[in-house]
C-alpha cells in the first residue's frame, strides 16, 4: 500500500484552477492499540523492526510536510505563480529532509533493505530536482506562456509525488514487510482515511 498523499490532489487542483482562471500525520495513540495494532518501539525491537521503524518515520516526515503545504492562490496568474513557487519550495524542503532521514538510517540488518532505501532516496532526489527546477522557473518567468508552462509542470510534480510509494521498498523485502506490519508508524502510513 502507498502512503496517503490526499492533500496533493487538492493542491494540484488549486494549481489547475490557477491555470484555468488565468488562461500532518497524527501521532500514534491508544486508539491504535484499540484498533489491534501491536506497538513496537525501536528500543524494544529487534534490529529489523528498529530499522523498519526508522524508515517509516522518514516516510512519515514527508507525509507530514506535504500535509502542511501552503495554499495556491489562483486569483491571478502572478498570484498563482508566486504561491505555487512557495508550495514547490516547501515540497523541496520536505523531500530534502526525508532523503536525509533515510540516508541516516545506517545499514539495513537484512539483505535488500539498503537497495530499497537507495532506490527510494534516488526517487525522492529526482522529484526534488524537478520540483526545484519548476520553482526556479516560476520565480523567473517573465511572460504568461512560460508561467503557464511552469504551473503545469508544478502540477505534474505534485502528481508525481502522489504516485510515490515509499513503502514499496519495505514491502519488497519479506523480513522488513513482516516487521513493518507490527509497527504503528508504518501502519499509520497505509491506513485508509475514514
Amino acid at each position: 500500500m502507498r502512503p496517503r498523499f490526499t492533500v496533493l490532489a487538492a493542491l494540484a487542483t488549486g494549481i489547475g484552477l490557477g491555470l484555468a482562471g488565468c488562461g500532518q500525520q497524527p501521532a500514534v495513540t491508544s486508539q491504535a492499540r484499540q484498533e489491534g495494532l501491536a506497538t513496537v518501539s525501536a528500543s524494544q525491537a529487534d534490529p529489523t523492526s528498529a530499522w523498519a521503524e526508522g524508515y517509516c518515520g522518514a516516510a512519515g516526515s514527508l507525509v507530514r510536510a506535504l500535509s502542511t503545504l501552503p495554499s495556491v492562490d489562483p486569483s491571478t496568474l502572478q498570484q498563482a505563480s508566486r504561491t505555487s513557487s512557495e508550495l514547490m519550495g516547501s515540497v523541496v524542503e520536505g523531500l530534502n529532509r526525508t532523503s536525509a532521514a533515510l540516508r541516516s538510517l545506517g545499514p539495513s540488518p537484512v539483505a535488500g533493505g539498503d537497495a530499497s532505501r537507495t532506490a527510494a532516496v534516488a526517487q525522492l532526489d529526482g522529484i526534488r530536482v524537478r520540483a526545484d527546477d519548476v520553482r526556479h522557473r516560476l520565480d523567473s518567468s517573465t511572460d504568461a506562456e512560460a508561467t503557464k508552462t511552469a504551473l503545469r509542470d508544478a502540477r505534474s510534480s505534485l502528481d508525481e509525488l502522489d504516485r510515490l510509494d515509499l513503502l514499496r521498498g519495505l514491502n519488497d523485502v519479506p523480513q522488513l514487510a513482516s516487521a513493518s506490519s507490527r509497527i504503528p508508524a508504518c501502519q499509520e502510513l497505509v491506513k485508509q482515511p475514514r
